[in-house]
C-alpha cells in the first residue's frame, strides 16, 4: 500500500520515550517519514513538513489488541464507527478472528454461510462482499479503513463451512477439507488459528479433532488460540457437577492436545466466572506453567474488566442446542436441564441475577439492561422459564453482559505476571447495550501502573506492544525503533493516574498516529486520514 504522503516528515520534539522493549523511559525526539520511524534522538535538528512538542508528555508504540473480533468490522462499508473508541484508547492494531468465529476461513460457495459467525457475527448484508480466506480479506481491508489488521483462521468457521452445525464427528473427508481450508488461510498470512470450544459448532470437536489443528500450528509455527470448553467451576460442556472444575477440566483438556509438542499456545481472557470459580486461578496458572516446563510455549491474556459480553446461549449445554424444537419441548428434557442450571447456579456462585441483557432484537428494547431474573419477576415467571423465552425470542442469537467473570485482586495479579499479554475482546454494537471494554480497558491498564497496582509501566507497555508483536509475529511493530512502522500513542501519566474511568470514555490518551498518520490529536478524530490509515498485516 503507497500514500501521495509517502515522504512527509513529522518531528515529535521533547517526548518522554517507552521503546516498548520494557526499558526504562528517555527523553528524546521521533522523526516519521512517511509510514516509518527515521529517527530517534536526544535531539533531532532536521527540517520536517510538521513539528510537533510533545511537552514531556509519554510516547510508546502504537497499542496492539491482542484477542478482538474486529476483522468482522473492518469489512464494513463504514469501518471507522467501530473503530473509533479503540484509537481513542491508543490501540493501533489488532489480532482479530478469535474464538474460533473468524470472518475467513470457510469454503467458497459453502451453503452454510450463516453458521459462520456462530450467532455473534455474520455476513448480514453490511459488508461489501463475502471474504472466505485470508487473502481476499487483507485485499478488502489493507488501506481501507482506520488500523492495522492480522486474522487468525477459526475453526468454527472452517468446520461450519463443511459441516453447519451438525453435533458429530467429522467425517474423514470432512476433517480433511476442515484442515485445508485452515492451512491454506495460514499459508496467505493468517496469524494463526483459533478454536471457540465454547461456541457453535466448535463445542462439538472432541480431543482427536483438537489435536490435529494443534499439529497444523505446529507445522506453521503459528499460535493456536484458544476460548476453552468451560470458563467456570461448573458449566454445561460437562455432565458431572461435583469433582474436579469444569474449568480446570478445560485446561486439561488444553494440556492433553498440546502435549509432547512447542506449541505457541494462547489461553484466551483467563477468566474465572462465577464467585465459586475464583479459587480456581492458582491451579489455572500452575496448569499454564507446567505446559510451559514441558516444552509447550503456553501464555494467556486479560482484559481490564470484571464482566463479559457473551451470546444468551453460552450456558446452555452442548446436548440440549444439538436438539430439535420438539425434542427441547419434552418433559424429561425440561427437568434434566432445570435440575442441571438450579445445581450448576448453587456450586457457580453464578446464576441469572448475574445476566444483563445487552441485546435481543427490534421490539424487545425494553428488556435492555435488565436481568433475567428482574424479567422475571415482572412477567411472574421462573427464571429458567424466561431466560429459555429470551432464546427463542432472540432466534438463539441475543446478546448478554455477564459477571462476575474476576476480581480486581486477579487482574492486578495477572497485570505482574510474564505470561500475561492485554486485550479487549469487546466490538462495537449497532444496537442495545455496550460493552465497557470499548471505551477504557487499555488506559485502566496504564493506570493500574501509575497507582502501583499492576506491573512497571515499562512492563504494561511492553505487554500492550513489543511482547505482543513478537507472540503473533507482526513483524516491524510494536517499538519505537527506527525502521519500524509509526505506530506511536502519545500519553499523558497524570492525567491517567487522577482519572476516574466512568466507564463510556477513554481518558490520558492525547494523541495517535497510525503508519506515520495523525489520526487522533486530543478529542478530534481526523476521519480522512482515518479512513485509509490501516494496514493488512500478513504473516
Amino acid at each position: 500500500m503507497t500514500d501521495a504522503g509517502a515522504n512527509k516528515r513529522v518531528l515529535l520534539r521533547h517526548g518522554k520515550l517507552y521503546d516498548g522493549a520494557a526499558n526504562p523511559p528517555f527523553a528524546g525526539d521521533v522523526l516519521i517519514e512517511g509510514d516509518r520511524i527515521a529517527r530517534i534522538a536526544p535531539e533531532i535538528s532536521e527540517d520536517a513538513d510538521t513539528v510537533i512538542d510533545l511537552q514531556g508528555k509519554s510516547a510508546a508504540p502504537g497499542f496492539i489488541d491482542v484477542h478482538s473480533h474486529n476483522d468482522w468490522f473492518a469489512i464494513h462499508k463504514n469501518s471507522l464507527p467501530y473503530f473509533e473508541p479503540f484509537i481513542r484508547q491508543g490501540i493501533t492494531t489488532f489480532v482479530t478472528g478469535n474464538c474460533g468465529l473468524s470472518s475467513i476461513g470457510f469454503e467458497d460457495g459453502t451453503p452454510h454461510l450463516d453458521k459462520i459467525g456462530g450467532g455473534l457475527f455474520g455476513y448480514h448484508g453490511q459488508t461489501d462482499g463475502v471474504y472466505p480466506d485470508a487473502k481476499r480479506f487483507f485485499e478488502a481491508v489493507d488501506g481501507r479503513g482506520p488500523c492495522n489488521i492480522a486474522v487468525l483462521a477459526g475453526h468454527c468457521s472452517a468446520r461450519a463451512s463443511v459441516a453447519g452445525d451438525a453435533n458429530r464427528r467429522l467425517t474423514p473427508e470432512e476433517e480433511a477439507r476442515m484442515l485445508g481450508i485452515l492451512e491454506e488461510n495460514l499459508r496467505q498470512g493468517a496469524a494463526g488459528v483459533s478454536l471457540g470450544l465454547m461456541y457453535n459448532p466448535g463445542m462439538f470437536a472432541d480431543e482427536e479433532e483438537i489435536r490435529k489443528v494443534v499439529e497444523l500450528c505446529v507445522r506453521y509455527d503459528k499460535p493456536l488460540t484458544v476460548h476453552p470448553r468451560a470458563e467456570s467451576k461448573v458449566s454445561m460442556a460437562y455432565p458431572q457437577l461435583l469433582g474436579r472444575s469444569h474449568l480446570l477440566r478445560a485446561m486439561d483438556e488444553l494440556a492433553r492436545c498440546a502435549k509432547g509438542t512447542n506449541l505457541k499456545l494462547q489461553c484466551s481472557h483467563l477468566i474465572f466466572v462465577g464467585r465459586g470459580t475464583f479459587a480456581d486461578k492458582a491451579e489455572a496458572i500452575a496448569i499454564i506453567e507446567k505446559m510451559r516446563a514441558e516444552g509447550v510455549r503456553a501464555q494467556f491474556d486479560i482484559y481490564n474488566e470484571k464482566k463479559g459480553v457473551s451470546v444468551i446461549t453460552v450456558i446452555l449445554p452442548a446436548w440440549y442446542q444439538g436438539m430439535s424444537e420438539a425434542e427441547r419441548s419434552r418433559p424429561l428434557n425440561r427437568i434434566r436441564l432445570a435440575v442441571l442450571v438450579k445445581a450448576s447456579t448453587m456450586l457457580l456462585g453464578f446464576g441469572f441475577r448475574d445476566i444483563e441483557i445487552a441485546y435481543i432484537g427490534p421490539g424487545y428494547e425494553a428488556y435492555e439492561g435488565k436481568t433475567v431474573h428482574e424479567l422475571a419477576q415482572e412477567r411472574r415467571m421462573s427464571d429458567l422459564a424466561m431466560y429459555l423465552q429470551l432464546c427463542r425470542e432472540s432466534n438463539f442469537k441475543g446478546r448478554v453482559n455477564m459477571g462476575p467473570y474476576t476480581t480486581d485482586e486477579i487482574i492486578h495479579d495477572f497485570e505482574k505476571n510474564p505470561l500475561c499479554l492485554y486485550m479487549t475482546d469487546a466490538w462495537v454494537e449497532d444496537h442495545g447495550v455496550q460493552n465497557p471494554a470499548i471505551y477504557d480497558c487499555y488506559p485502566k491498564f496504564l493506570r493500574d501502573s501509575l497507582l502501583g497496582l499492576g506491573d512497571t509501566l515499562p512492563n504494561t507497555i511492553h505487554r500492550m506492544t513489543g511482547a505482543s508483536a513478537e507472540r503473533f509475529m507482526l513483524r516491524e511493530r510494536g517499538y519505537l525503533r527506527e525502521g519500524c512502522f509509526a505506530d506511536i500513542t502519545v500519553f499523558d501519566e497524570e492525567a491517567l493516574a487522577k482519572a476516574t474511568p466512568d466507564q463510556e470514555k477513554s481518558f490520558g490518551i492525547e494523541k495517535v498516529f497510525v503508519n506515520g498518520k495523525l489520526i487522533l490529536d486530543g478529542e478530534t478524530l481526523d476521519r480522512g486520514e482515518a479512513a485509509r490509515s490501516g494496514r493488512a498485516v500478513r504473516v
